[in-house]
């Protein structure tokens, strides 16, 4: 490894036929260059889709009510009807591991008619009457005052937190917000707080939602004791996806609805579609495995040729070594250390050249801002480390047949070619 002229012989025969070596080597960068590029713009999209979800409890699941299609117990078909505060503790007594569980009622909408007010300022808002444990399954920072708390469920308290577009909405930009009313559908409720979503489902709709306590909502909005769906999180090493049908099992039971109806109780299941979407992308990611090693693979037998090409360029001068005494091995390790060589240069060229178009697509993405479903492309360390130990390998493969060629060759016999 450290001889040196060794070393002057490697240089001085891959620099020999110059246009030769450059397109041999082409193969090897472009494949390993495919490589990287693919891992990366599958990451790239990988970060967009899962910048959906944030920092959302994906190990939850969203379910309400809609009207019956089988009769049952005496009751008609079409009938609809509405989950209860209690079938919160019926769940939890009755389904084990779950984390959470959060009663919602809503009203309006960014699309709807205006529903808040404030002074001369309106604005039409999504409205949620809420139990605090839903900032743990829909996370938001809040950026003043607090959250909702307990004593604020059991108080009743007609309190509110306001989202940051609400606030750019019905506020001056220094104004001060906390203390001050908005009117729900005229029913005032003073701010408390304010908060920001930072995933792309809380965009800009989601900036602009309203949050109260579950009981003021009900009382305000005469809503009594109805739930107007749930949002329901299993704990840590449980899927709520096994508990789902133990869930809807029980509220089947506790409103009289025929245990073959499957359509009059609808849900969400978010953990389900959160590995589908895990799925695919480890399906996308063994695609760009398949191209880009297949497409290396192609420049590794490039190479091979090659070395065969310039073994059999060098049958004399092997004969001739052979002759004065060099081993069978010595000629062997040359060839092989110049398959490697070459193999490895290449590779690392195209390690460089992939790693400047991954750099530069995440400066542009920073300059014109976030896209859709797309952001931050890139490739582990690991990856990179895996695709050099790769090269090193196909370099020692693509130069053990032209190797184990040159030793073959009888001495006798490669003093006679011309």
């Amino acid at each position: 490894m450290f001889n040196r002229d060794r070393w002057r012989e490697i240089l001085e025969v891959l620099t020999t036929n110059v246009w030769r070596t450059i397109f041999t080597a082409f193969g090897v960068c472009w494949g390993i260059f495919i490589l990287i590029v693919l891992l990366a713009a599958g990451k790239g999209l990988e970060n967009g889709i899962k910048q959906d979800f944030g920092d959302t409890a994906t190990n939850t699941m969203f379910m309400w009510t809609r009207a019956t299609t089988k009769p049952y117990e005496g009751l008609p078909k079409g009938r609809s009807f509405e989950f209860k505060i209690s079938d919160v503790q019926a769940i939890q007594d009755n389904v084990p591991n779950l984390r959470f569980i959060s009663p919602r009622n809503q009203l309006g909408g960014f699309r709807g008619s205006n529903n808040v007010v404030r002074g001369i300022r309106t604005g039409a808002y999504s409205v949620y009457g809420d139990y605090p444990e839903i900032i743990n399954q829909d996370p938001m920072t809040v950026t003043s005052g607090r959250f909702l708390n307990f004593n604020d469920i059991k108080e009743k308290r007609k309190v509110a937190i306001i989202g940051q577009g609400v606030k750019n909405d019905l506020y001056d930009r220094d104004e001060e917000v906390l203390g001050t009313y908005i009117k729900i559908q005229g029913v005032n409720f003073m701010v408390i707080g304010t908060y920001k979503k930072n995933n792309s489902g809380g965009g800009e709709e989601g900036q602009k939602e309203i949050f109260v306590p579950f009981t003021s909502f009900s009382q305000a909005f005469n809503r009594g004791e109805d739930v107007g769906w749930m949002a329901i999180t299993a704990k840590d090493g449980s899927s709520i996806s096994q508990l789902k049908e133990k869930i809807v099992q029980v509220m089947k039971e506790r409103h009289k609805v025929h245990p073959e109806d499957n359509r009059a109780i609808g849900y969400f299941d978010l953990y389900e579609q959160y590995n589908r979407v895990e799925s695919l992308f480890g399906a996308l990611k063994g695609v760009a495995y398949i191209v880009g090693i297949m497409v290396l693979l192609s420049g590794i037998i490039g190479v091979s040729n090659i070395m065969l090409i310039v073994v059999k360029e060098r049958t004399k001068e092997i004969g001739i070594r052979r002759a004065l005494g060099e081993q069978p091995w010595s000629i062997k390790k040359q060839i092989l250390m110049e398959s490697i060589f070459l193999t490895i240069i290449s590779g690392m060229v195209g390690i460089i050249l992939g790693s400047l178009i991954i750099y530069g697509i995440n400066s542009l993405l920073e300059s014109v801002g976030p896209v859709d479903m797309f952001m931050n492309p890139s490739v582990s360390v690991g990856v990179v480390s895996g695709a050099l130990l790769i090269l090193m390998i196909s370099g020692l493969l693509a130069g053990f047949i032209p190797a184990q060629s040159a030793i073959r060759v009888r001495p006798i016999e490669a003093l006679r070619t011309e």
